[in-house]
């Protein structure tokens, strides 16, 4: 595993770089590397075995710049492909958790002929009416300043998931975590703190411009992103693939990273 800072558009991004094949670009959520870990999750580790990973953290996060100018998920997109061109990768695999399968979600309808696979786990980014998405930003102070009970019950399958309560243990954490944290949420807040949270509404009618191989994956618990979503994302490309993890809420890449891994994985390898 490498890390890099790398110069895009006069901005260094933070970059973290293992593995060897077909590149894929992965943007990562709250659960995730960069938000929560300041190094690969066992996720990231095993796809790792089956892909050159690049994973970069978003503006703000972790070790990347800040970008006034960055007010929109567009925005970010076009950073995204700022960065594939530094990188000089001119076709790329992406695969995204949460509001980074957002991301992804947007590059590939934006750029298509870019995007050789497409992986969505648990992905914001669709109006769906009558089921929005759940309020992130409402749980993402702890309760009476200790417990972090409700924004574990959003982001895995229970509030006393083993993985949750190490990624987000009770009380004050290391400073180093805490900042973690908080540039995810300052991220998150500048593309989608407009109720309902972290959504285009013109996304789900733009999903038939990307006509490559698509993944979908989705935790069956799921209590931030409800699965109409993901049927949403499933039925909006044409050569998609939908998968139900039992037993796992809306970090499923967390919760079960064998199973993600090698679903992931198995888009970059064919």
């Amino acid at each position: 595993m490498k890390r890099h800072s790398i110069d895009v558009m006069g901005s260094k991004m933070d970059v973290i770089r293992s593995g060897s094949g077909a590149p894929l670009i992965y943007l990562h959520g709250f659960a995730d590397v960069h938000s929560a870990s300041d190094g690969l999750l066992p996720f990231h580790r095993l796809l790792a075995g089956s892909c050159d990973l690049i994973v970069p953290a978003h503006t703000g996060c972790a070790r990347t710049d800040e970008r006034d100018d960055l007010d929109s998920v567009h925005d970010v997109v076009e950073q995204y492909l700022d960065l594939a061109d530094a990188l000089r990768i001119e076709t790329f695999h992406v695969a995204g958790a949460c509001v980074g399968g957002w991301i992804a979600a947007e590059l590939a309808v934006r750029q298509p002929q870019r995007v050789r696979s497409l992986s969505l786990i648990g992905a914001t980014g669709l109006f769906v009416s009558g089921n929005p998405i759940a309020d992130i930003f409402w749980v993402a102070q702890p309760e009476d300043g200790i417990y972090y009970n409700d924004l574990r019950h959003m982001l895995f399958a229970t509030r006393d998931s083993p993985c949750g309560k190490q990624l987000f243990p009770d009380g004050r954490g290391e400073i180093e975590q805490e900042m973690l944290r908080y540039r995810m949420f300052r991220f998150a807040s500048q593309v989608g703190f407009t109720p309902p949270y972290l959504y285009d509404r013109k996304l789900i009618e733009q999903l038939h411009r990307y006509k490559g191989p698509a993944l979908v994956v989705w935790g069956e618990s799921d209590h931030m992103v409800p699965l109409s979503h993901a049927h949403a994302y499933a039925s909006g490309f044409s050569k998609s693939r939908l998968e139900l993890i039992a037993g796992a809420g809306h970090s499923v890449h967390v919760e079960q990273p064998e199973a993600v891994s090698k679903l992931v994985g198995s888009m970059v390898t064919g």
